[in-house]
């Protein structure tokens, strides 16, 4: 039996329709139909019934079916296996997140990735904002979705992911709470929580400027060691934080006010990975990554792709 042969008959026998068959096959209805014909004179037997209403397997037919389909999903799994084994789709890929809308958008992706490569299991940690890339030096990760940006000789930095507005974490009893929008002047005026660690001092800079735009000085007070220590000393009174707009969705409660900031740069989140790591399973996850975030928004992925691309291009600069 040929192979074009044994997926119209299995395909038939599952279907019992012949224009269903032939579309999923992507073929003629003549020539499923021809292709049958010509599998039950080579095989000497009547493999199913037809009549102008149904179409129904014979006793041998369906004895073949039996037999023919576990030895036939076998072979395409050997083939699927062999093929994800020379492209580099099996094994782990360990992917990091350092937010928790990244995060979401990273276990979405993997699970849409490990039905498309099912010989690669995909691992999902959460990595210290604090020390932004040390899990992607150390080798605990293959890649991340983390904050830009990123300048690093070592690591490669890829596509934006999400844009999100910047804001101002506020406790609700600071005066700012009770305005509309602030800016970056407005940092002037109190002391800000920033985040101790390993993060580069243009990262840092950011992120938790030393400087408003006109050359005010910027006090930096207490430095948190993890985003859940930002919030509780935001709340009890020690400072204000920048943060992104997004996080009222996540870390919103009474005692919290996420004022907007205008004229700031977003927020920016995208993948990074190291340079010498830009595997084939890296860059199928990276599209993956990708196409989640576009149906998300309900835009093409390519358009998003291309103007990943080219922030990824000034990036790396």
């Amino acid at each position: 039996m040929e192979r074009h042969e044994i997926e119209a008959f299995l395909v038939l026998a599952e279907e019992l329709h012949f224009r269903r068959t032939a579309e999923r096959l992507g073929l003629a209805q003549g020539r499923v139909s021809q292709t049958i014909k010509k599998l039950e004179g080579r095989l000497g037997v009547q493999l199913f019934e037809r009549t102008s209403r149904r179409v129904a397997l014979t006793p041998a037919g369906a004895r073949l079916r039996d037999d023919l389909a576990p030895a036939y999903a076998q072979i395409r799994r050997a083939v699927a296996r062999a093929v994800a084994a020379g492209k580099g789709f099996t094994g782990e890929l360990h992917v990091g997140f350092s937010s928790q809308w990244a995060g979401d958008l990273l276990y979405q992706a993997a699970e849409v990735f490990t039905r498309a490569h099912p010989e690669c299991a995909v691992r999902v940690h959460e990595v210290p904002v604090t020390d932004p890339f040390a899990a992607l030096r150390a080798g605990q990760v293959d890649l991340q979705l983390t904050e830009f940006p990123v300048v690093e000789p070592d690591l490669e930095a890829g596509p934006v992911v999400f844009s999100e507005p910047r804001a101002l974490l506020v406790p609700h009893r600071h005066p700012f709470a009770r305005r509309a929008w602030v800016c970056l002047e407005d940092l002037a005026h109190t002391p800000l929580v920033t985040l101790s660690g390993a993060a580069p001092d243009y990262w840092r800079e950011y992120h938790y400027p030393s400087r408003t735009p006109q050359g005010r000085t910027v006090v930096h007070g207490t430095a948190a060691e993890s985003w859940a220590e930002v919030l509780a000393l935001v709340a009890t009174g020690h400072g204000v934080s920048p943060a992104a707009l997004r996080g009222a969705q996540y870390h919103s409660r009474p005692c919290l006010a996420f004022v907007p900031m205008r004229g700031a740069p977003p927020v920016e989140y995208g993948l990074v990975w190291p340079r010498r790591g830009r595997t084939a399973r890296v860059r199928a996850f990276c599209d993956t990554v990708l196409e989640r975030r576009a149906a998300q928004d309900g835009a093409p992925a390519s358009a998003t792709g291309a103007g990943a691309q080219a922030r990824a291009l000034s990036l790396s600069r």
